[in-house]
């Protein structure tokens, strides 16, 4: 499991695979009140138990001792992971300050750790809640808004090529990052169900495709970030619904994965999709509604929809063959925009996460997007 869930993906200097494999060799002979700890590896039941059986003070003293691990191990409590990982993005901190002053370096490449430091002095913030955070390669990381463990709806953003450390979050065009596509959609579901307690993760833990070449036309990447999101959504706290917003990209990730979600996944919401790696809804076997949507403006309707030789990503989910519920996209302007304020598509995601069904709009102008939603699944 960790050669899929980004602990091997190496495209920083050597130091960042000796951190890794010093933390896993540590976990690997960590005891606690005089019990082994589970694998890295092990089922996400098998941590949760573990974990359920320790007391405040147990998980707190593992958290402190091997951040790097308890941070990214799904099933681990979420408080525990917020802790584990401020002191990961501490020490990964003080590495990068380091590299940034270290003449023996190329200019871009302490350019590079500069940049690396600010966002990690971002994401330390002692009122940010890090569910992910593994430096290795580019950086996976994820982050909570809202109240996890009291949440009665939970929706993950799942974004597409080019995400990593740095650009998990961005001043300029701040709704094309999977913060500013969090926070927007978070805000978006409190105005539509106040009474409702919701939490949004903004979640950045898988590979993505470095820009348009082969990784974003294949399904490699894809299959990696299946199992890691898998994984994600098996382990989340209590039994609230969940809702999967799948962009670009993240689309295919969602696709791939969909056959062995949990079936608390009740929604899979997808935007500006190239496709999802089949013909049509049915092949998904899944028991989540499938919704699309696309801009009339968004340049991935050129993108040919079809597979051939490993090569594509199938069917389009906007088009009517394929079977999704297909939703309004109006005002989002292009590929990156759908999770703007004041948009139709972000007003629909924010309908659709909170279990809002009756007033999604449809893209047809009618009510067949919502037929055969009861009122016992609302709410």
């Amino acid at each position: 499991m960790l050669a899929t869930t980004g602990w091997t993906a190496v495209h920083r200097p050597e130091e960042n695979v000796s951190v890794r494999r010093t933390a896993l060799a540590a976990w690997a002979g960590a005891r606690i009140g005089g019990r082994p700890v589970p694998p890295a590896d092990a089922p996400v039941r098998t941590v949760a138990r573990f974990f359920s059986e320790l007391d405040g003070a147990e998980r707190g003293r593992l958290a402190d001792t091997y951040p790097l691990v308890v941070g990214n191990l799904d099933g681990v409590p979420a408080q525990t992971r917020f802790r584990a990982n401020r002191r990961s993005l501490a020490q990964a901190s003080r590495t990068e300050e380091v590299r940034s002053q270290d003449v023996a370096l190329a200019p871009a490449d302490r350019d590079e750790a500069m940049r690396r430091l600010h966002r990690l002095e971002s994401l330390a913030d002692p009122s940010r809640q890090i569910l992910v955070f593994d430096p290795t390669g580019e950086g996976l990381v994820a982050e909570v808004f809202g109240d996890l463990d009291r949440a009665q709806r939970v929706s993950v953003v799942v974004p597409g090529v080019d995400t990593d450390l740095i650009t998990f979050e961005r001043s300029q065009r701040r709704y094309s990052a999977p913060v500013g596509m969090a926070e927007s959609l978070y805000e978006a579901e409190r105005t539509t169900a106040p009474d409702t307690r919701t939490a949004v993760i903004a979640w950045a833990g898988y590979v993505s495709p470095d820009g348009l070449g082969v990784d974003a036309a294949t399904g490699r990447l894809a299959a990696q970030g299946a199992v890691r999101l898998e994984s994600l959504t098996a382990a989340l706290p209590g039994a609230a619904p969940v809702t999967l917003f799948c962009h670009s990209y993240g689309s295919v990730v969602c696709g791939v994965a969909a056959p062995d979600l949990p079936r608390r996944v009740t929604d899979v919401v997808v935007s500006g999709s190239p496709g999802m790696r089949v013909q049509n809804a049915a092949e998904l076997h899944t028991s989540a509604r499938v919704w699309a949507m696309r801009d009339a403006g968004d340049w991935i309707a050129d993108v040919p929809h079809l597979e051939l030789g490993g090569v594509g990503h199938g069917a389009d989910p906007v088009s009517a063959a394929f079977g999704a519920r297909r939703l309004s996209a109006a005002g989002a302007k292009s590929h990156t925009g759908y999770f703007e304020p004041g948009t139709g598509s972000l007003e629909n995601f924010a309908r659709i996460g909170t279990g809002s069904y009756a007033s999604a709009v449809c893209a047809s102008g009618d009510d067949s997007c919502r037929r055969g939603i009861s009122s016992t699944e609302a709410g």
